[in-house]
């Protein structure tokens, strides 16, 4: 019970950062936290600059909820990540203005700065559109985030996952800062693209980033 209680507070600071960092507004969006036996979710309707633990609903990943309040309409699509990806101890979706703009002209994200590869590839696909809160958005959720930490959901918005939600909510802020510079780039012209060989050096450069101190002379 007190992993699920910490869920719950996690999920709802999490929640309010996204709106700290004007990545969601209003009730747009929602936050999950993987706990023994289900995930911890933000309830239906909840909104960004007044969540409260108590607006968090404890639940199976199958959709039983333990709690009365409604989850949050994406539940699905959170289960199925969760399910899918157990490496992933959090979800984080959001309607950011850049992700949703690039989302809304059914593109992804492209290798155009090295710090795309930090998702996990040589891009950050973008989901074609379909109805939300749907296990068929769940499914190509899914499969827009094989080999990814993230992805852009086509005309809706963004969904990224880490090992925990402070983790998730970083990587948000990340995909979104990128998605607005590439959006400036394109404004100024076409964007140089970096190759394969270029981002898979750079996915190596990430397997050790942070990890070791520079040997002392």
């Amino acid at each position: 019970m007190n992993g699920v209680r910490q869920a719950r507070e996690d999920v709802a600071q999490g929640y309010r950062e996204l709106g700290r960092l004007g990545l969601n507004f209003g009730s747009a969006g929602n936050v999950s936290r993987r706990v023994e036996g289900g995930m911890v979710i933000t309830r239906s309707g909840t909104t960004v600059d007044a969540t409260a633990e108590a607006d968090t609903v404890w639940m199976s990943l199958e959709g039983a909820a333990r709690d009365d309040a409604a989850p949050s309409s994406e539940w699905p699509m959170h289960a199925a990540i969760l399910r899918a990806f157990p490496e992933a101890g959090s979800a984080v979706h959001t309607h950011a203005d850049a992700c949703t703009a690039l989302a809304c002209l059914g593109e992804g994200l492209p290798a155009f700065h090295y710090m795309v590869a930090g998702f996990g590839g040589e891009d950050v696909r973008c989901a074609p559109y379909v109805t939300f809160g749907t296990p068929e958005l769940a499914v190509v959720a899914v499969e827009a985030l094989r080999g990814r930490t993230a992805c852009l959901l086509g005309n809706h918005g963004m969904i990224v996952t880490g090992r925990d939600v402070k983790a998730a909510v970083a990587a948000a802020l990340r995909l979104e800062t990128l998605a607005r510079q590439y959006l400036l780039a394109r404004s100024a012209g076409t964007p140089r693209l970096l190759d394969a060989a270029q981002m898979q050096a750079t996915r190596e450069r990430y397997k050790t980033y942070g990890s070791a101190a520079p040997a002392r002379g």
